[in-house]
């Protein structure tokens, strides 16, 4: 490792924890601040309810999303960040954008491959 390799099971730890279709979707929209579960759900709009509801359980049980219940009625509740899971939020951020810079160039990459 003293060639300024990253450890794969490390990367491969992080891949699992944010990996998924909607995670870090999730992620970048709470990193802006504190969310309810319908603004996520707007935010969204592609994610069904059940899939947003079992993302954000996975994320808590996961120690990146705190999800937080306040005595009122109707209950409100909101999902934040963890502090370890903010410091992800940069490098989720990155990632994004280059996802939507260069959306079309994958595209077209995965039509030519699926042709031939």
């Amino acid at each position: 490792m003293d060639n300024g390799e990253v450890p794969l099971c490390s990367l491969r730890e992080v891949l699992d924890l944010v990996g998924d279709k909607w995670a870090i979707q999730v992620l970048v929209r709470l990193g802006d601040g504190p969310r309810r579960f319908s603004e996520l759900e707007r935010a969204l709009p592609r994610v069904s309810r059940r899939m947003l509801s079992l993302t954000l359980r996975g994320l808590e049980r996961n120690g990146l999303v705190t999800r937080t219940v306040y005595p009122e009625v109707p209950p409100r509740v909101e999902y934040t960040m963890t502090p370890h899971a903010m410091e992800l939020d940069e490098p989720l951020h990155a990632l994004s954008a280059w996802a939507a810079k260069h959306r079309a160039k994958v595209a077209e990459a995965r039509r030519a491959f699926d042709v031939a």
